[in-house]
């Protein structure tokens, strides 16, 4: 089973800091973390020319390390040690994985601001990047984990989500459920009806997810969910249902490989970070 032992939360003094810092709260004791580092990089080269007179007797590290160590004081109520660290970097991505390296981090945390399809730009760099898990949590989402969800096409690639899986629940108690999209292959409807593919693709799904889970090694219960793909994508019907049955925080392998439902493979990752899901995602590298 999985151990976690220190995370990496990234901050940018804007209001979803205050979900974050409060988000790790709730992981460090759920998890037995022994350590949380709260990460800020300042980017100096985005502050306008105009301010630089006003600015060059500030020290910006020492002033917005206080302001963050304040905050993160006053919000965060886990057992485990905190630090805030500062730093100047144009590159927030490679500084983010020199710290994930460096102090050994196992889950890098990041905010879901839901901004608009394509301007995640330093999330999907770290999705390539980081070689530990990333957690994106959206802004305001209470801190709680009592339902769970883990994304699956049943492949062998996908097996590592279940090791997080089986962690969240013995820690956690709750229920987990192996979600699997499926969808009927559009370049056969002009030779094949899809009113008769869809069937026999989900008789095949719910075979290989009965395999797959009796092979599975895994201490607890697992309950198998088979929804039909429809007109939309694997990622947007995922989220569809996860945001239907109130699911409190979904769980992802980085890639995955099936020739039916493309579910979990980087395209479809990458377009779950797209979404910007209203709930919780854990990314399993």
């Amino acid at each position: 089973m999985e151990k976690f032992n220190n995370i990496l939360v990234a901050l940018d003094l804007s209001d979803i800091d205050n979900t974050l810092i409060d988000y790790a709260s709730y992981l460090a004791d759920t998890l037995n973390l022994k350590k949380v580092y709260f990460v800020h990089n300042i980017k100096t080269y985005e502050i306008s020319s105009l301010f630089e007179e006003q600015l060059k007797d500030i020290n910006l590290d020492e002033v917005i390390g206080d302001e963050l160590n304040e905050k993160v004081e006053s919000r965060f109520k886990g057992k485990a040690e905190w630090e805030v660290l500062i730093s100047e970097d144009p590159y927030t991505e490679s500084l983010i994985n020199y710290i994930t390296n460096k102090y050994y981090i196992d889950l890098v945390v990041m905010g879901n601001k839901k901004r608009h399809k394509g301007t995640g730009v330093v999330s999907n760099k770290l999705l390539r990047l980081l070689k530990c898990d990333i957690l994106s949590v959206p802004r305001d989402f209470t801190p709680q984990i009592k339902n769970i969800w883990a994304g699956t096409d049943f492949s062998r690639e996908s097996r590592k989500i279940f090791n997080v899986a089986q962690m969240l629940q013995k820690a956690t108690s709750a229920p987990v459920t192996a979600a699997y999209v499926y969808s009927v292959p559009v370049q056969f409807s002009p030779y094949v009806p899809k009113e008769a593919m869809a069937p026999k693709i989900e008789k095949h799904a719910i075979q290989k997810s009965e395999k797959f889970l009796s092979k599975l090694d895994y201490d607890g219960e697992v309950t198998p969910l088979i929804i039909p793909g429809r007109d939309s994508s694997v990622a947007s019907n995922l989220l569809e249902h996860a945001k239907k049955n109130k699911v409190d925080i979904l769980i992802v392998a980085d890639k995955g490989a099936n020739n039916i439902s493309n579910l979990l493979v980087g395209s479809v990752t990458e377009e779950l970070f797209g979404e910007k899901p209203e709930i919780p995602l854990w990314i399993s590298k």
